[in-house]
């Protein structure tokens, strides 16, 4: 069985490591570096780490001051505070004036679990692409999120990024080539294509082994930038199996779902299915059993790829 590493995990040993390398990165969070896994910045370097306490509107505000001074920032928090409290800040502050920080937001998702539907953010990735100029990522595993977590400090410009709060497992090698806006095909199928992102990768990935004992086979595109989305790759297997399903961990509406399927429908037009939040709110539970319950496992994906062939 594979390892099981939070993407938050990575988020924060990453940090450190990127640190060593870069004397101009700052990184502000908002009284949970515990949990976000910032708390490894600051005991490295305590000199560039600010907890800006339980304001995030002001941390993000902090955070556009930096970068216009010529720092590159990580700002983190939990996503529902990042993309809801903080989404005017964010916009107006960083996007508009498209200043170099990294909106770093951990714990998303109906895998909060216990947390509840007050936590459970479904509707970040949909709010964020609507920012002109934002990047848009949401790593799938440990190893994706470490190495798009150093392009995205690397480069020019704002970005969100997208952690996970439980341990899900590794699916990709230390070697593997990733880059932010280009999709990563890491399964071969003709049948039916399945692009998936964040933790809902693994999942895809279980229903591609399901599927082929129904003798159906799917290829897997990891979709691991939201924005820009690598239409070159949504067209092409449009062309080539004639039929889509998405499978996030977020709402339907406005994430990546309607991302592809506003590509198919401008260029190629596919039958589709999405899976994903149905436009409800969570509740508090064990991730396994939410993720279960509102339909976000691979059980769910094979149902809808059949569904569609049928």
């Amino acid at each position: 069985m594979a390892d099981k590493i939070a993407t938050r995990q990575a988020y924060g040993e990453t940090l450190v490591k990127l640190g060593a390398e870069n004397e101009n990165l700052v990184v502000l969070d908002a009284d949970l570096s515990g949990s976000t896994k910032t708390g490894m910045f600051k005991k490295a370097y305590p000199d560039r780490f600010f907890n800006m306490g339980i304001s995030e509107q002001d941390m993000y505000g902090t955070a556009a001051g930096l970068a216009a001074s010529g720092k590159v920032v990580c700002a983190s928090t939990f996503a529902m505070f990042a993309s809801g409290r903080a989404f005017e800040i964010i916009r107006n502050s960083i996007g508009y004036p498209h200043l170099n920080v990294k909106v770093c937001a951990t714990h998303a998702g109906i895998t909060v679990g216990p947390d509840g539907a007050s936590h459970q953010t479904f509707e970040d990735l949909a709010l964020m692409r609507t920012i002109p100029g934002m990047t848009v990522i949401n790593p799938s595993d440990a190893v994706s999120a470490a190495k798009l977590l150093e392009q995205a400090v690397a480069m020019q410009g704002p970005c969100y990024l997208r952690f996970g709060r439980a341990a899900v497992p590794v699916t990709y090698k230390e070697d593997d080539t990733l880059q932010i806006g280009k999709g990563n095909q890491i399964r071969e199928g003709g049948d039916v294509t399945i692009m998936a992102t964040g933790i809902l990768v693994n999942e895809a990935l279980i229903a591609a082994e399901e599927l082929a004992a129904k003798g159906v086979e799917a290829r897997i595109i990891d979709m691991h930038t939201i924005k820009p989305l690598d239409e070159e790759i949504v067209i092409k297997a449009a062309k080539e199996t004639g039929a889509i399903v998405t499978a996030e961990e977020h709402s339907v509406i406005g994430g990546l779902g309607e991302a592809v399927a506003g590509v198919t429908a401008r260029n190629f037009p596919v039958k589709m299915a999405m899976v994903g939040q149905q436009d409800t709110f969570g509740e508090s539970g064990e991730p396994d059993e939410l993720m279960e319950k509102y339909g976000m496992k691979a059980d769910s994906i094979v149902k809808a790829v059949m569904r569609l062939l049928k």
